[in-house]
């Protein structure tokens, strides 16, 4: 089963993208609301299944003895694309390769060199390996900006509801992330029950709690991080909802 990233994964991922150096697990924990302990399991399991592929740092080469960046654009036969682009990887001074789904022009080279003959010797290799150069550029500047629809300040709500399911015969399914201070958080199942938090409609069928997944019993704590999922019989009360949000959020 592929890794389902949900609300608390997304705005992980909008914290690294601004500025992964500077991040720290308690600082995103302290935006997102759980424990640095949560942060560091999801932002593992996001690197182990290949989410966050790697962590890059933004050089500005023309500092550096004045060195300078340029993009090739390229074309390369659909057939040799994918080998092409690999092998382009290898010569000296290129940085960045994306492939493109495009027929033509489908291949971006983002290269480094000491001088204008340096340029034109790496144009000269991108030509030896067989893609068709079609265009030089000079990069004058580049700025990044994380994924504007991961973040939590982008002014809509986020609700702990992270996934849903309807059954036959108009059961639900729902999967929620425990925020710290979820009205829930703290108490154990026959508590929560007890306090009208989970009416005896409903039903706690898995808690998965970083890499573990646990067996719900009536003494079993819900933990701020929490993956909680839940049977409904039929469609799902409101409290439930209640629960389980953040503080402010309804």
């Amino acid at each position: 089963m592929s890794y389902r990233v949900d609300e608390i994964d997304r705005r992980i991922l909008y914290h690294l993208a601004a500025d992964a150096r500077r991040t720290s697990a308690p600082m995103i924990a302290e935006e997102v609301d759980v424990t640095p302990a949560t942060i560091r399991n999801r932002v593992r399991q996001l690197e182990d299944n290949g989410i966050i592929e790697g962590y890059h740092a933004d050089i500005d080469y023309e500092r550096i003895g004045g060195k300078i960046t340029t993009q090739f654009t390229c074309t390369a036969p659909p057939s040799d694309l994918s080998a092409l682009v690999s092998e382009a990887t290898t010569i000296p001074g290129v940085v960045n390769v994306r492939e493109l789904m495009a027929g033509q022009e489908n291949v971006v080279v983002m290269a480094v060199g000491e001088d204008t003959d340096d340029i034109s010797r790496i144009t000269q290799m991108l030509s030896d390996l067989g893609l068709v150069v079609e265009r030089e550029d000079i990069v004058r500047d580049e700025q990044f900006h994380p994924y504007q629809p991961f973040n939590p300040e982008n002014g809509r709500s986020h609700t702990a509801l992270t996934d849903f399911q309807s059954l036959a015969g108009g059961a639900e399914i729902l999967e929620f992330t425990v925020s710290a201070d979820a009205e829930i958080t703290g108490l154990s199942l026959e508590e929560a029950n007890r306090a009208g938090l989970l009416p005896d409609e409903v039903l706690v069928v898995g808690i998965e709690r970083g890499d573990d997944r646990l067996t719900p019993k009536g003494a079993t704590h819900i933990e701020a991080g929490d993956v909680v999922s839940i049977f409904c019989r039929e469609s799902a009360p409101e409290t439930i909802k209640r629960a389980f949000a953040a503080e402010g959020i309804q």
